[in-house]
């Protein structure tokens, strides 16, 4: 019986089978790289679970962005429900890196906001991946960069068990040692606090809380102890604490490190002393020699991983730990894991450019005087150094580049839908038509008239139509200009707000408007059934927007519907369109070979409007004051049985239920509930 135990309704259909075979044959061979090309709507995600469930192997998936890894996460979570699913993204909610601008002569400081519950999802991963094998990683690209060793992090987490000797004060001591806060208000993750002959502890990655009783020198008893509600969910023979920071050395490192960082110190104030740099020369000695006071008395300084090298004893220009760190090693200390590239058209170039932008804003830091050069092995890892850190890899994307397909032993194809959906059908007419003037609307002549005309036959058939053009202004102006031929129409790109965009989308499905005409944002994720037509104008300018990827993504939009068309408005054939028409009638042939094979009839995918707004169908102020109005009822209630500190309670309640918003990755919902809180805390200010 594997670890890996895969839930689901559904059984492998159309190609995942064939498949899902080919991959997990190919891996168990020993097979280093492969790619899934997964035509859009076939189930990539289903064929990874199964794959996953019969290697049963620790898994990394990795994604380009926040938002696509929560959902996969999400999917995951559902395939894989008795197994450790976790989410590890970037836990800033707002971030500037620390930098120096020489020809303005500014200094701009790390300004950070720290999102604690993805930081306490962060320590959530590290640990499942250090106690269990049954784990599934989602991560976001910053899974790469710098984080703190995992032999130390392992080392010095607590042991507590029942009739262990301890006192208070020397257990107290030991938290502390391992950068955990003490404080006398409520806990939240990584604090404790002394009560009496109790030390009551909340772990970093948990929300529960620990009470650690303490008689005649010892450990008398354990309880594991709902914070809100206090009441003791269970009595625990022993716990692990592991450390609140990621960062962490133990104390004859410490040592080590500050007596390297002193010598490095030295020797690039006499580098500077020699370049006559005595300006640079005095700022980072200020700057040092505060740091290791702070090293030396408490453990830590801001921009502790600044120092990582010589915290970590590494050596100059070694690679430095990350979350692969974390994963298991073979004895000869191979990778021991799965990895999934999810997109890999778009996330393998993020992999590869993380480094040089690091190193060329550290580079500058370290010129002027900001940074010991140590400070630019804080850093991503180098693409070569993603490599060796990974050992069995498969690229997803349903348009994998030219470097998937050159590095790939094997491609495994997967292009037959289980629903029979065929690819649109593809027509191209020209942009300048034999009828038109040079002068026609909007510098689109011909084009938008025949545009115009198919749209509003499409309309009449209860449909939607999407429309991409080359520039956010062409997509205003199209849309402002098909509001004036009374078409109803919006535009979305990448200036307008995230909660705005959801608004927009869910408006475009329930047929408040027809027509939506977006730039680039019209390609990965979206998923909109309700579409049976796609005009892409200007097809013919050769570039990114309008390259091979971009457009087999783009028409893979209108692969939803049963009746999907896509027009490609160009006055000639270009190379990119030449291999994107190709390639769309060969996968539309084979899922037609199949559904006659088969005798099925395609039908359009019918999804409830509540999957694409994730439950923000409604404006997000007036959702937050709808709930608030709630929360005052409990509160009145809550007064009237003479509850003490109702309000208090009112939002321990709330930081609970968002903490539970958050572990499920629903962020919309998790968002409300911020905001309610905020408006509570206001109230119990007054």
């Amino acid at each position: 019986m594997g670890i890996f135990k895969l839930q689901s309704e559904y059984k492998p259909a159309g190609d995942q089978p064939l498949a899902i075979a080919a991959l997990a044959a190919n891996l168990k061979k020993g097979m280093k790289v492969q790619t899934l090309l997964g035509a859009t709507g076939t189930g990539k995600t289903f064929t990874m679970a199964n794959v996953i469930a019969q290697l049963d192997k620790p898994t990394l998936v990795i994604a380009h962005n926040k938002t696509l890894a929560a959902q996969l996460a999400q999917e995951f979570r559902e395939f894989f429900p008795e197994n450790a699913v976790h989410y590890f993204v970037s836990y800033y909610d707002y971030y500037q890196p620390e930098a120096y601008m020489p020809v303005t002569d500014t200094y701009i400081e790390k300004d950070a906001q720290i999102n604690k519950e993805i930081d306490r999802l962060r320590h959530a991963t590290t640990q499942a991946l250090l106690t269990r094998k049954d784990v599934i990683i989602v991560a976001s690209v910053s899974c790469i960069y710098g984080l703190g060793s995992p032999k130390e992090y392992e080392k010095v987490n607590l042991k507590l068990s029942k009739g262990d000797v301890f006192t208070r004060s020397a257990l107290m001591q030991k938290l502390v040692a391992i950068h955990f806060e003490r404080t006398n208000a409520d806990l939240t993750p990584g604090q404790f606090r002394s009560v009496g002959n109790k030390v009551e502890i909340m772990p970093v990655s948990e929300t529960i809380m620990y009470q650690i009783h303490l008689e005649g020198g010892g450990i008398s008893k354990i309880y594991k102890i709902d914070p809100v509600s206090s009441q003791i969910i269970s009595e625990e023979k022993n716990i692990f604490v592991f450390p609140a920071k990621h960062f962490i050395t133990d104390e004859e490192k410490i040592t080590s490190a500050l007596t390297a960082i002193k010598k490095e110190l030295t020797q690039q104030l006499k580098k500077f002393e020699n370049e006559g740099k005595v300006l640079e020369a005095e700022r980072i000695k200020r700057r040092t020699n505060y740091d290791l006071a702070m090293i030396k008395e408490v453990g830590y300084c801001n921009g502790i991983e600044n120092y990582s090298r010589h915290l970590s004893g590494k050596k100059p220009g070694e690679a430095p730990d990350t979350l692969l760190s974390y994963f298991p090693k073979l004895k000869d200390g191979t990778p021991d894991f799965l990895t999934f590239i999810d997109e890999s058209h778009v996330t393998l170039s993020q992999i590869q450019g993380m480094y040089a932008g690091d190193a060329s804003r550290k580079k500058t830091l370290v010129d002027f005087g900001f940074r010991l050069p140590s400070a630019c092995d804080n850093r991503p890892l180098k693409y070569l150094e993603f490599q060796k850190n990974i050992n069995q890899v498969v690229y997803v994307s349903a348009t994998p580049g030219v470097q998937e397909r050159e590095n790939s032993e094997k491609i495994v194809e997967q292009i037959i839908r289980p629903t029979g959906l065929v690819d649109p059908e593809i027509i191209v007419r020209p942009i300048i038509s034999q009828t038109s003037s040079q002068n026609d609307t909007n510098g689109y002549p011909g084009q938008i008239k025949d545009f115009i005309k198919e749209s509003e036959a499409t309309i009449r058939k209860g449909d939607r139509v999407l429309a991409t053009t080359l520039t956010k202004r062409m997509a205003e102006d199209l849309a402002g200009y098909l509001k004036e031929r009374g078409i109803k129409a919006e535009y979305l790109h990448s200036e307008i707000k995230t909660i705005e965009r959801i608004r927009i989308l869910t408006q475009f499905r329930k047929g408040d408007f027809d027509v939506l005409v977006g730039v680039n944002l019209l390609r990965e994720g979206l998923d909109l059934p309700e579409v049976s037509l796609i005009g892409i104008l200007d097809a013919d300018k050769e570039g990114f927007l309008r390259s091979e990827t971009s457009l087999i993504q783009t028409i893979g939009r209108a692969a939803r519907n049963a009746e999907g068309r896509v027009i490609l408005y160009a006055d000639i054939l270009t190379g990119s369109m030449e291999r994107a028409i190709k390639e769309t009638t060969r996968r539309r042939t084979t899922q037609l070979a199949y559904n006659k094979k088969h005798g099925i009839t395609p039908q359009t995918i019918r999804k409830t409007i509540k999957d694409i707004t994730a439950e923000l169908e409604s404006d997000h102020d007036k959702a937050v004051n709808i709930e608030l109005a709630t929360d005052m009822e409990i509160f009145s209630k809550m007064v009237a049985k003479g509850k003490s500190n109702p309000l208090n309670k009112l939002i321990k309640i709330k930081e609970k239920e968002m903490g539970v918003a958050v572990k499920e990755l629903d962020f919309e919902t998790a968002a409300l509930l911020r905001d309610e809180i905020k408006v509570l805390k206001t109230k119990l200010e007054k």
